[in-house]
C-alpha cells in the first residue's frame, strides 16, 4: 500500500465543490484523511478566493492509475484542460498529486510536486497530516520545512469550518 497526498482547490462554488470532491475521492480511494480547509487568495491571477486542503489516501494502485482517477474526478466537475495546462485561473475542482509514497520522478508528472515547498496553502495542510514524513527529495520533515516557511506567506490562510 502506498500513501499519497493530494492537494484540493476550488474557487468556483468552493464549499460545494470541495465537499463533493472529497466525497468522490472517498468513493475512489481508501484511508482518506483530510486536513483543515483554508481560504486563500488566488496566486498568479485575479479572482475569487480559493478553498484549499490536502487529503491523504492509501492505495495499492500504480501511479498512472491514481493520476487517471484523479483526472477523471476533475473532469466530472467540469475541468477543462488544454495542452500544457499550467495556467493560473479559476477552477471548479483542482486535484494535484503532491506525493506518491517516496517516488521522485518527472514522468508522468513531477513528484514530489514543486508546490509542496512553494505555497503555504499546500505545505501547511500537508504538515497537519504528515508532520514527521520526510520530503522524498529534500530529506527533511514537513514539520521542519513548515517551521522555516515565511510567516507572512502563511498569514493569508484562514481556516474554514467545512464539514465533510
Amino acid at each position: 500500500m502506498t500513501t499519497a497526498y493530494v492537494g484540493i482547490g476550488s474557487n468556483v462554488a468552493p464549499a460545494a465543490n470541495v465537499r463533493a470532491g472529497v466525497a468522490a475521492i472517498r468513493e475512489t480511494f481508501d484511508g482518506v484523511r483530510c486536513s483543515t480547509v483554508y481560504q486563500t487568495e488566488p496566486v498568479g491571477f485575479d479572482g475569487p478566493p480559493f478553498f484549499n486542503l490536502v487529503v491523504a489516501i492509501t492505495t495499492a494502485r500504480d501511479l498512472e492509475t491514481v493520476i487517471a482517477q484523479l483526472r477523471a474526478i476533475e473532469d466530472r466537475f467540469g475541468r477543462k484542460r488544454q495542452r500544457g495546462d499550467s495556467s493560473f485561473g479559476s477552477r471548479t475542482l483542482d486535484l494535484d498529486l503532491l506525493l506518491f509514497g517516496d517516488t521522485v520522478t518527472d514522468d508522468p508528472v513531477p513528484l514530489p510536486r514543486r508546490d509542496v515547498v512553494a505555497y503555504a496553502f499546500v505545505l501547511g495542510p500537508l504538515t497537519e497530516l504528515a508532520p514527521e514524513t520526510r520530503h522524498p527529495a529534500l530529506g527533511r520533515t514537513f514539520a521542519e520545512l513548515w517551521a522555516e516557511f515565511p510567516a507572512e506567506e502563511a498569514a493569508g490562510m484562514k481556516a474554514v469550518d467545512l464539514k465533510f
